[in-house]
Protein backbone atom coordinates (compact mmCIF):
# COMPACT_ATOMS: atom_id res chain seq x y z
CA UNK A 1 0.00 0.00 0.00
CA UNK A 2 2.47 2.45 1.17
CA UNK A 3 5.17 1.48 -2.28
CA UNK A 4 1.60 2.59 -4.35
CA UNK A 5 1.48 5.70 -2.60
CA UNK A 6 5.52 6.52 -3.29
CA UNK A 7 4.75 5.62 -6.92
CA UNK A 8 2.16 7.79 -7.33
CA UNK A 9 3.76 10.67 -5.72
CA UNK A 10 6.89 10.43 -7.65
CA UNK A 11 4.51 9.84 -10.82
CA UNK A 12 3.05 13.37 -10.20
CA UNK A 13 6.43 15.05 -9.23
CA UNK A 14 7.95 13.98 -12.64
CA UNK A 15 4.84 14.97 -14.33
CA UNK A 16 4.35 18.41 -12.63
CA UNK A 17 8.12 19.32 -13.90
CA UNK A 18 7.80 17.84 -17.36
CA UNK A 19 4.31 20.32 -17.96
CA UNK A 20 7.16 23.19 -16.43
CA UNK A 21 9.39 22.41 -19.13
CA UNK A 22 7.36 21.93 -21.96
CA UNK A 23 5.96 25.23 -21.04
CA UNK A 24 9.46 26.64 -20.81
CA UNK A 25 10.20 25.28 -24.51
CA UNK A 26 6.81 26.75 -26.48
CA UNK A 27 7.55 30.37 -25.41
CA UNK A 28 8.32 32.67 -28.89
CA UNK A 29 11.63 33.87 -29.03
CA UNK A 30 12.37 37.73 -28.84
CA UNK A 31 12.06 39.43 -32.06
CA UNK A 32 14.29 42.30 -31.96
CA UNK A 33 16.83 42.27 -34.70
CA UNK A 34 18.93 45.43 -33.19
CA UNK A 35 19.21 43.76 -29.74
CA UNK A 36 22.56 41.04 -29.42
CA UNK A 37 22.17 37.77 -28.88
CA UNK A 38 22.41 36.47 -25.67
CA UNK A 39 23.53 32.81 -24.88
CA UNK A 40 20.30 30.55 -24.51
CA UNK A 41 19.79 30.29 -21.25
CA UNK A 42 19.94 26.24 -19.79
CA UNK A 43 17.21 25.74 -17.83
CA UNK A 44 17.87 25.10 -14.14
CA UNK A 45 17.52 21.36 -13.10
CA UNK A 46 14.99 20.21 -11.12
CA UNK A 47 14.94 20.10 -7.18
CA UNK A 48 16.01 16.56 -6.34
CA UNK A 49 13.23 14.24 -4.71
CA UNK A 50 13.41 12.62 -1.74
CA UNK A 51 10.67 10.28 -0.10
CA UNK A 52 10.66 9.69 3.57
CA UNK A 53 8.54 6.94 5.10
CA UNK A 54 5.49 8.12 7.07
CA UNK A 55 7.52 5.95 9.91
CA UNK A 56 10.43 7.24 9.55
CA UNK A 57 9.93 11.19 10.02
CA UNK A 58 8.25 13.37 12.07
CA UNK A 59 7.20 16.95 13.35
CA UNK A 60 8.33 17.75 17.05
CA UNK A 61 6.72 21.10 17.41
CA UNK A 62 4.11 20.60 19.99
CA UNK A 63 5.19 17.23 20.96
CA UNK A 64 5.32 16.11 25.00
CA UNK A 65 8.42 16.12 26.48
CA UNK A 66 8.83 14.00 29.72
CA UNK A 67 11.86 12.96 31.99
CA UNK A 68 13.50 9.30 32.37
CA UNK A 69 11.31 8.84 35.06
CA UNK A 70 7.79 10.15 33.31
CA UNK A 71 7.36 13.16 34.61
CA UNK A 72 5.88 15.93 32.62
CA UNK A 73 8.42 18.55 31.51
CA UNK A 74 6.32 20.29 28.85
CA UNK A 75 6.27 21.31 25.46
CA UNK A 76 8.89 21.69 22.32
CA UNK A 77 7.69 25.04 20.96
CA UNK A 78 11.09 26.35 19.22
CA UNK A 79 14.04 24.64 17.73
CA UNK A 80 17.25 26.44 17.76
CA UNK A 81 19.63 26.31 14.94
CA UNK A 82 23.29 27.70 14.28
CA UNK A 83 24.46 30.17 11.59
CA UNK A 84 25.15 26.93 9.46
CA UNK A 85 21.87 26.00 10.48
CA UNK A 86 23.00 23.00 13.06
CA UNK A 87 20.00 22.34 15.22
CA UNK A 88 21.19 22.98 18.25
CA UNK A 89 18.69 23.54 20.98
CA UNK A 90 15.35 22.96 21.63
CA UNK A 91 12.72 25.51 23.25
CA UNK A 92 10.58 24.05 25.74
CA UNK A 93 7.33 25.74 27.75
CA UNK A 94 8.03 24.15 30.83
CA UNK A 95 5.90 24.54 34.22
CA UNK A 96 2.10 26.14 34.44
CA UNK A 97 -1.23 25.16 33.53
CA UNK A 98 -3.17 25.67 30.07
CA UNK A 99 -0.63 28.61 29.51
CA UNK A 100 -0.59 30.16 33.05
CA UNK A 101 2.67 30.44 34.75
CA UNK A 102 4.44 28.35 31.97
CA UNK A 103 7.91 29.85 30.93
CA UNK A 104 10.25 28.66 28.85
CA UNK A 105 13.59 27.37 28.58
CA UNK A 106 16.01 25.88 26.05
CA UNK A 107 17.97 22.57 26.48
CA UNK A 108 20.61 21.22 24.06
CA UNK A 109 19.62 19.00 20.86
CA UNK A 110 21.98 15.96 22.14
CA UNK A 111 19.90 15.62 25.73
CA UNK A 112 16.67 15.40 23.74
CA UNK A 113 15.62 11.28 22.82
CA UNK A 114 13.20 10.42 19.96
CA UNK A 115 13.36 6.76 20.10
CA UNK A 116 9.54 6.40 20.67
CA UNK A 117 7.71 9.24 18.44
CA UNK A 118 6.40 6.94 16.04
CA UNK A 119 3.29 8.62 16.11
CA UNK A 120 1.47 12.18 17.49
CA UNK A 121 0.58 10.78 21.41
CA UNK A 122 4.11 9.40 21.54
CA UNK A 123 6.43 11.98 23.72
CA UNK A 124 10.07 12.88 23.45
CA UNK A 125 12.63 11.81 26.84
CA UNK A 126 14.88 14.73 28.05
CA UNK A 127 17.43 13.21 29.87
CA UNK A 128 17.37 15.94 32.87
CA UNK A 129 15.51 16.16 36.10
CA UNK A 130 12.43 18.67 36.97
CA UNK A 131 14.55 20.02 39.46
CA UNK A 132 17.09 20.81 37.01
CA UNK A 133 14.76 22.24 34.34
CA UNK A 134 13.00 24.23 36.91
CA UNK A 135 16.29 25.43 38.26
CA UNK A 136 17.20 26.85 34.55
CA UNK A 137 17.39 30.15 33.28
CA UNK A 138 13.79 31.51 31.26
CA UNK A 139 15.01 32.14 27.66
CA UNK A 140 14.16 35.85 26.32
CA UNK A 141 14.44 36.01 22.92
CA UNK A 142 16.85 38.25 21.55
CA UNK A 143 19.24 37.66 24.26
CA UNK A 144 22.29 35.00 24.80
CA UNK A 145 20.98 31.65 25.34
CA UNK A 146 21.45 30.13 28.16
CA UNK A 147 20.98 26.10 27.16
CA UNK A 148 20.61 23.19 29.65
CA UNK A 149 22.57 20.03 28.82
CA UNK A 150 23.11 16.83 29.99
CA UNK A 151 26.31 16.36 31.78
CA UNK A 152 29.08 16.72 29.59
CA UNK A 153 27.48 17.20 26.51
CA UNK A 154 27.43 21.03 25.85
CA UNK A 155 30.01 22.35 23.16
CA UNK A 156 30.09 26.15 23.11
CA UNK A 157 29.39 28.76 20.38
CA UNK A 158 31.54 30.89 18.95
CA UNK A 159 29.95 34.63 19.39
CA UNK A 160 32.56 36.51 17.54
CA UNK A 161 31.40 35.95 14.00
Amino acid sequence: MHSRIVIAFVAVVLATFAGVRAADDTQPPAASKTAPKEPAKEPAPPPSVTVIGARDAHGILGREVRSAANEDMGRIVDVIVDREGTVRAAVIDFGGFLGVGSRRIVVDWAALHFAGVSNKSDSITLELTKEQVKAAPEYKEDTPLIVLGAAGSLRPWDFDH
